[in-house]
């Protein structure tokens, strides 16, 4: 790692920024510089993604000042950032699902791109790309036929196509697997050996100090850490800097588990196209119990997910909830039954963002007498809900009237567990429930979902976090291509022995 100091290609200086009466930067400060990989680490909502945001003009500052290449520039929105060579990756991809990738690339183009005039031009363009750096995609397929890792690569050819010299990526890893990661996080480094300037916002403290120059830490809405070189510091003293103290998570108590909550009998399912999604599954799930499904990403995780909520026609196979077949029952059914879901993507799927934290809670219970009066909504019994909600699950920043969108990530994924976890809870599925919050929230998911099992839920979680699979997991199951290839105890359980299933040899 190179510990020099560089040209600065990006600087914020003095940064005040507020939403109303809730100021969410205060002085922040952050210098980025060519040729160099700079970490921005912070919990979610210490203010990142705004400063961020401010960086290429979404959000104008209330204070500050804002420098590119040494020499004061005024942002007045997105395109002045454009035209400075600022460009962002957002963690939460912007585009269009139906469009395929090209159609996608030439409506990001516009008229600002020479030599892309045309579809074709497009689809040349980002797939020739593609092959020079290393993030290979296919021009023609549709984007809401790709999986989370090829939407984040068509994202960030887009942005390289216009020309950004300055590149920001938020959390660009979460959404990967082991392999996949350490592949995107070679390609940052190439990229900033041609000299780009490079922001790595992440919440994994060892990426950090493995593969980039520089961090700068934030906490709500300050820089507590600016400019340091990574040589030296360890993931403690990050973690510190970030949280200010940590609470060690509480001894897990041995809990016998119950009777059988979610029974799975030959279950297959089919995804959108017909293919098969998942085939083959059996599943017994009792109450108390944390079922840790692994796997490298794309063998059928969100398949299983689907079809276990409903969202996915049953194909064949048997599922029932409390001894009650509910092969062929819609979502609702299941829900009365108590099934409930932490989708995968918690502002895509997880919540209305242009809704209330209010009507977000009470989306599911609309029906209930103490939220409706005959055909009339009861606002404020959907407002006392929301606001003991909110005090229940400490969810910061928030109140019953204010949008969704404007949550951090860790607030967001509050709100949805304050949803789900209900007095009819019976089987949750929490699919990769963590992705891209911080360490403390990843803290509060991880305990509230043990609390639910302890509680006599039956838990089943899908992710490709190999570590929170050990950590939450009571036992684990291995997805491979579809199909559960194994089934361990956490006595049997190891890194090998997973990794082997993974890759389908049983």
């Amino acid at each position: 790692m190179s510990i020099g100091r560089p040209r600065p290609a990006l600087s914020l200086k003095g940064i005040d920024k507020a939403f109303g009466d809730r100021k969410v930067l205060d002085g922040a400060h952050f210098t980025v510089r060519w040729g160099e990989v700079h970490a921005l680490l912070g919990e979610n909502g210490a203010g990142k993604s705004t400063i961020m945001n401010v960086a290429t003009g979404v959000y104008a500052a209330d204070a500050g000042t804002i420098e590119v290449d040494e020499q004061d520039f005024p942002l007045r929105g997105p395109a002045d950032a454009a035209r400075a060579g600022i460009g962002m990756v957002h963690q939460h991809y912007r585009l269009v699902g139906r469009f395929t990738v090209a159609e996608n690339m030439l409506l990001a183009a516009g008229t600002q791109v020479p030599g892309i005039a045309t579809l074709r031009q497009a689809g040349a363009a980002i797939e020739a790309k593609g092959r020079e750096v290393g993030l290979a995609v296919d021009a023609s397929a549709r984007i809401d036929t790709l999986s989370v890792a090829e939407r984040q690569r068509v994202e960030i050819l887009k942005v390289l196509i216009l020309g950004a010299r300055i590149v920001i990526l938020d959390e660009p890893t979460a959404v990967l697997t082991d392999a996949e990661s350490r592949a995107m996080l070679e390609f940052v480094r190439r990229l900033a050996a041609a000299g780009t300037a490079v922001v790595l916002i992440t919440h994994k403290l060892r990426e950090v100090l493995e593969h980039a120059d520089r961090v700068t830490v934030m906490r709500q809405g300050k820089t507590v850490l600016a400019d340091a070189t990574t040589a030296g510091l360890d993931t403690g003293e990050l973690a510190r800097l970030m949280v200010g103290e940590r609470t060690p998570p509480p001894p897990r108590a041995a809990i016998a588990p119950g009777p059988t909550r979610l029974r799975l009998e030959g279950f297959s399912v089919r995804r959108p196209d017909g293919t098969p999604g998942i085939e083959g599954i059996d599943i017994e799930l009792r109450a108390g119990e944390i079922l840790g499904i692994a796997g490298v990403g794309g063998n059928g995780q969100q398949p299983l997910a689907d079809g276990l909520i409903g969202l996915a026609e049953t194909a064949a196979g048997r599922l029932s909830i409390d001894g009650i077949d509910l092969s062929a029952a819609p979502v609702a059914a299941r829900r009365r039954a108590g099934l409930r879901i932490i989708p995968s993507d918690r502002f895509a799927s997880g919540l209305v963002g242009d809704l209330s934290i209010a009507e977000n809670l009470c989306l599911t219970a609309l029906s209930s007498p103490a939220l409706n009066r005959g055909f009339l909504l009861r606002p404020g019994a959907m407002r006392r809900r929301a606001a003991e909600a909110i005090e229940r699950f400490a969810i910061a920043g928030a109140a019953p009237g204010r949008v969704s969108r404007l949550l951090s990530g860790g607030n967001a994924q509050k709100l949805i567990l304050a949803r789900e976890i209900d007095d009819h809870l019976s089987v949750l599925v929490a699919h990769s429930p963590t992705r891209g919050l911080d360490v403390k929230a990843c803290d509060f998911v991880h305990d509230t979902i043990r609390a639910s099992a302890a509680r006599g839920a039956a838990c089943l979680l899908i992710s490709e976090d190999l570590e929170e699979i050990l950590t939450l997991s009571t036992r684990i199951a291995v997805i491979c291509a579809g199909r559960i290839t194994g089934e361990l105890s956490m006595r049997e359980a190891d890194a090998e022995r997973i990794g082997r299933l993974m890759m389908g040899h049983v």
